[in-house]
């Protein structure tokens, strides 16, 4: 994969653009796409992105070949028998409004179509990047849509920044809110408008991350449990498998791509009963 910063006018609201050529054939027919705090667009060039409903969906559904991919909170599951090239960014907080017009609640846990964002402008840059093989050439192709989309907006109110700051060092989200001067209920709004998630999820998310980065390195469980903050073992465990679909265990034997994409060898196994 390319991955590269955006041009500097996308900078505060496009944390990094990347292309990536057509994976290998995947050790399983599906894999779990773990949760993530940022938005994404994500364009397939060579078919539709197809995910499956739950463990006990065998067929899937197509979503679209360009999609916005919201933050979430949970893992959800795509079909990987049909590789594909790709062309995407990942979004800051406070891009949906600068891009799409909307709130990033509004687009959270959930793959929206591009085009039902952008209208026909979507599928012309489709065409425009299958055009191109050259990467630098696809990954500025997408930023000049975006360039072409961005609306004004206001900046980021503070106290979302600082609650945000505050939840990535590790700070109570109680006491972050006390801190923020905005009532709980302003507070949370403002939150999940900018981010998508509300602050107790968004530190949920944060804190996974932390434990799959130790979780890679080779670390006990407990020693991970201890030092990402979980109360025990067994609430570490049981929070991974919520978020993940899987046990700690199967996330270490099972093939991972870039640490997030992981192949599920035996899903209906380790999937068992976790929503999607």
């Amino acid at each position: 994969m390319s991955l590269r910063r955006p041009l500097p006018a996308l900078r505060p609201f496009v944390e990094a653009v990347w292309a990536s050529a057509a994976p290998a054939q995947s050790a399983a027919p599906r894999e779990h796409v773990l949760p993530c705090n940022r938005m994404h667009i994500a364009i397939r060039l060579d078919g539709p992105l197809r995910l499956y409903r739950d463990a006990g969906d065998l067929r899937g559904d197509a979503v679209a070949n360009a999609v916005v991919a919201g933050a979430r909170a949970g893992f959800y599951a795509k079909d990987t028998t049909q590789s594909s090239r790709s062309v995407g960014v990942i979004l800051r907080p406070g891009a949906a409004q600068a891009l799409f017009g909307c709130n990033a609640d509004e687009l959270a846990a959930s793959h929206t179509p591009l085009e039902a964002l952008w209208g026909a402008s979507a599928p012309r840059l489709q065409q425009q990047l299958l055009e191109s093989d050259d990467e630098s050439q696809q990954m500025l192709l997408l930023q000049q849509a975006l360039l072409a989309r961005l609306r004004p907006v206001r900046a980021m109110h503070p106290a979302i920044a600082q609650t945000m700051q505050g939840l990535e060092q590790g700070s109570a989200v109680a006491s972050l809110a006390q801190a923020s001067g905005c009532s709980h209920r302003i507070l949370l709004t403002r939150f999940r408008a900018a981010t998508g998630l509300a602050p107790k999820a968004y530190a949920r998310v944060l804190r996974f991350r932390h434990a799959l980065k130790l979780l890679a390195h080779g670390w006990r469980l407990a020693d991970i449990a201890f030092d990402a903050g979980y109360s025990d073992q067994a609430h570490f465990s049981r929070e991974f498998r919520q978020l993940s679909g899987m046990t700690p265990q199967s996330y270490r034997r099972a093939p991972v791509r870039g640490e997030s994409h992981v192949a599920m060898v035996n899903f209906l196994q380790d999937a068992g009963a976790t929503r999607i």
